[in-house]
């Protein structure tokens, strides 16, 4: 099993975009590393740089220690799983599967073995002789990671490996994939820019935008300390609040109500407020606003609050707990949950 290094990385187009933009970065041998953000971030040119299928333009990706920046895709030590898939129609999955093993020419006889050695980890036994027009989303999936993890290299790549799957399959997918890699001990490296999902599998995620990484961290650093608006805008199945602020002595003054405040900033301030929806509770104190809307999400909903001065305010209460459309309320955040950012965006402390 192998590390990954990235060290000034640059991948810049022809037409001068850079993809990637001077980026640092280190993945841990047999970790699941999640590259997180919205389109055109440069988290897909990224991971295809790092198989070799995007040259850098400057700066180095290290594998195992080992340089690589030069190398032919074939000779990295990495295998890869693409966004559609990419199997062969006229072959069966044993066929596809053992794909990577006959361009190496390996024996007949051992290709077939792999293929059913690897098929029956993944549950594929029974369809080895299909093609993969006579299979469901989930099995093509599982039939092209099959054929990346026979190929037993260093590195696998993921690009959005479970996009073109079904809600429910999806579910299934991510639980599935999350014990093959443990298994596996594989160094695993995927891209998505669906947050929940890169929440649940990823031992740590870099949220990136315009080709740089905002912030790096575990998934519970990354939901509760954004390093940023943008991060905390980004991360979250619910929006978190991100309010305007003005400091006032120990108090922030924010839509029309003072919180407690840890900054110690000149009074008139302007400062950005953030709680997630989550961490705000109903109360007898704090943002107080007509509900506006009541969306159910299952056994909770999200309420939305309308201030005074026509701030919206997004809190999350338990089901038997929603309130009708029109009703007064106020909410409070939980201690400790209350995010407070400067006027360039960035995490000055939390209270």
């Amino acid at each position: 099993m192998a590390g990954i290094e990235i060290a000034g990385l640059s991948t810049v187009y022809p037409n001068g975009v850079r993809a990637v933009d001077d980026l640092d970065l280190g993945v841990v041998d047999g970790e699941l590393f999640a590259l997180l953000g919205p389109s055109g971030c440069g988290k897909t040119t990224l991971l295809r740089t790092i198989a070799g299928l995007e040259p850098a333009t400057d700066g180095k990706v290290l594998i195992g220690g080992r340089d690589v920046t030069r190398e032919q895709p074939g000779a990295r030590g990495v295998s890869m799983v693409f966004q559609d898939y990419a199997l062969f129609p006229h072959m069966t999955v044993a066929e596809n599967i053992a794909y990577p093993l006959r361009v190496r020419r390996a024996p007949r006889a051992e290709q077939r073995l792999v293929a059913e050695r690897t098929a029956e980890g993944l549950s594929l036994s029974g369809l080895l002789d299909r093609r993969p027009g006579q299979l469901s989303g989930g099995q093509q999936q599982r039939t092209a990671l099959a054929r990346a993890v026979a190929l037993e290299t260093d590195v696998l790549l993921l690009d959005e490996p479970l996009s073109n799957l079904d809600a429910r399959l999806r579910l299934e997918a991510r639980t599935f994939l999350k014990r093959l890699q443990r298994e596996l001990a594989l160094t695993t490296v995927f891209v998505t820019h669906d947050q929940a999902e890169a929440l649940a599998l990823a031992d740590r995620v870099a949220v990136m935008e315009s080709g740089r990484v905002r912030q790096l961290g575990t998934p519970r650093e990354v939901f509760q300390r954004p390093a940023d608006t943008f991060v905390a805008n980004f991360i979250g199945s619910t929006p978190m609040n991100l309010v305007d602020g003005t400091v006032r002595g120990d108090r922030v003054e924010v839509a029309g109500t003072l919180l407690p405040s840890p900054l110690d900033l000149p009074d008139g301030t302007p400062v950005v407020v953030g709680v997630r929806p989550e961490y705000l509770v109903v109360a007898e104190h704090g943002f107080a606003g007509r509900v506006s809307t009541v969306e159910n999400l299952g056994v909770t909903s999200l309420v939305t609050l309308e201030c005074a001065d026509g701030t919206l305010v997004g809190l999350v209460v338990p089901e038997q707990e929603e309130p009708a459309v029109g009703a007064e309320l106020r909410a409070t955040p939980t201690p400790g949950r209350s995010l407070f950012y400067g006027e360039d965006g960035l995490l000055l402390a939390t209270a």
